[in-house]
């Protein structure tokens, strides 16, 4: 593909192209008005743009399926021999950019899947909100795991095997739920065998990325695209509670069981500042589907009212119901008649018997 990309790049232009495809796409709403523009597109910059979104897909794959694993195992590495040397430290570095740059190339896939039909240019403040909202959540995440690995080594297959099983057969329930007939239309030359291979592969792709951050891709196997285009708030929302209560739990598991190689880390100040490091993730997130995301202007509800909602019904959950409660007051209501007719007839009697009440003195 690289060598292709060089040649169609270096003889665009010198031959004039037989034909040309022409493609509509829709700007960004205007005070309430999108206007349609039409673009010709001539064969070179059509396999360029095939040959881009294929280099995206693979820097995804290759960033969650290598890199992801790499730096785990280096991180594990150092934390045992309790030495960092500089080629590590390199290594490392230049794996953690590798999946923040997956990462971002996935937030990007899904703007542009989702959007096909407008013309989304993406500005600098919102590829430094996807760099710096990844960057925290990816290098927390991984940390987390490197450090209860480290102490609970027995515990570490069975937490990797949940999470990434509950991941990778999440998009089939959800199709074996829906009762869609299975997909034909990936591929025509695939067979039913090759179709079910790849939909896996995809599977695993999506359950990979889900271990380290959230995926902005959401695989959805009954659609014709394989992409869930709607924009769900909720799914976001219980994705980030349940991960940040998992990152705490397996935090606390780690500082219960520490060994002697921690003895010189201030470990309640390491938990909080892995604590407040995925808060500042999920900041960095909600800033830019707040105000930097490049279609905003076309969601349904921003993400200020999605989040509203998801804790208005949290609580809606947790409140107790309205039956109890008023059974409750009407139980405390009927103890405090109980106790001021009493004091009353006591009062009453005290001041029936007055001699009785001087003897009792007396």
């Amino acid at each position: 593909r690289c060598v292709e990309v060089f040649y169609i790049y270096f003889h665009a232009g010198r031959v004039e192209e037989p034909y040309v495809s022409i493609t509509k796409k829709r700007q960004m709403p205007k005070d309430g008005y999108s206007e349609e523009i039409e673009k010709e597109v001539g064969q070179a910059e059509g396999k360029l743009c095939t040959h881009r979104s294929a280099f995206s897909r693979a820097s995804v794959i290759q960033a969650f399926l290598g890199s992801a694993p790499q730096l785990t195992l280096q991180l594990y590495i150092c934390v045992l021999q309790q030495e960092i040397t500089a080629a590590r430290s390199i290594f490392m570095v230049l794996s953690l950019l590798s999946i923040v740059y997956g990462a971002l190339r996935c937030n990007i896939l899904a703007i542009k899947i989702k959007y096909d039909d407008y013309d989304v240019s993406v500005k600098p403040a919102a590829y430094l909100c996807i760099f710096m909202w990844r960057s925290f959540e990816i290098a927390t995440r991984v940390t987390v795991l490197v450090l209860f690995s480290s102490v609970l080594q027995i515990w570490t297959l069975p937490v990797v095997l949940v999470n990434f099983f509950v991941f990778f057969f999440y998009p089939w329930i959800l199709f074996w739920q829906s009762k869609s007939p299975f997909p034909e239309n990936i591929e025509k030359a695939l067979s039913r065998v090759g179709t079910t291979i790849v939909l896996c592969l995809l599977t695993f792709l999506y359950a990979g990325i889900n271990m380290f951050c959230w995926s902005a891709v959401q695989v959805k196997l009954n659609d014709p695209d394989l992409i869930n285009k709607s924009q769900n708030w909720y799914r976001l929302t219980v994705y980030y509670m349940l991960r940040f209560i998992e990152n705490a739990f397996l935090l606390l598991m780690w500082y219960v069981y520490k060994t002697d190689i921690y003895l010189y880390v201030c470990a309640p100040l390491l938990v909080l500042q892995l604590l407040i490091g995925y808060c500042m993730a999920v900041l960095f997130m909600l800033v830019f589907y707040q105000f930097c995301h490049p279609c905003k202007k076309l969601f349904s509800s921003s993400i200020s009212e999605g989040l509203l909602s998801c804790f208005k019904f949290l609580c809606f959950i947790c409140k107790p119901p309205k039956s109890t409660v008023l059974m409750d007051k009407a139980e405390m209501k009927s103890e405090n008649t109980d106790e001021a007719w009493s004091s009353s007839k006591t009062i009453d009697s005290q001041k029936g018997n007055p001699h009785q009440s001087v003897s009792s003195n007396a």
